[in-house]
């Protein structure tokens, strides 16, 4: 496997943690917020260690980290009001696991609400921004670490 995957970087950017949008460390592996954020809460479960795709993983491994998934999905849907959440592990662009992670609201434009996320212009959105995204973040964090959480 390509060790230079952008997944290996921000991987290696939060173990030391130098991702300014790191949001916490969970059993498969981290969360970050999506950068840019095409969708407002859009995240990114990146596992650790970095494995090719979903299967070079064991049974046991693969349900961690889908749970860890769906947790995440859970708290977004809870803290931006969603009105769903779409999960997307692809893998083509940067060959390593990662799974995208959307809160789906109801006050997105009419002609995007039913397409995928990629029917955003993502050259146009927003970029993280520390002063804007970090009140989140930190909500976020404190849910996926509370006890039970």
């Amino acid at each position: 496997m390509n060790e230079s995957t952008a997944i290996h970087r921000r991987v290696a950017a939060c173990r030391i943690g130098a991702d300014p949008t790191l949001i916490t460390r969970l059993d498969s592996g981290w969360v970050v917020l999506g950068d840019p954020q095409v969708l407002r809460g859009y995240c990114l479960l990146l596992p650790d260690p970095v494995v090719p795709h979903l299967n070079a993983l064991t049974p046991a491994a693969q349900a961690i980290f889908l749970a860890d998934m769906a947790h995440l999905g859970q708290v977004l849907l809870e803290l931006t009001q969603a009105v769903r959440v779409n999960y997307a592990i692809f893998g083509n662009v940067e060959p390593a696991l990662h799974a995208h992670v959307f809160p789906r609201g109801l006050d997105e434009p009419a002609h995007l609400a039913t397409a995928n996320p990629w029917g955003y212009d993502w050259t146009q959105a927003r970029r993280f921004d520390a002063a804007i995204d970090g009140p989140l973040l930190r909500e976020i964090r404190s849910r996926l670490e509370a006890p039970g959480g």
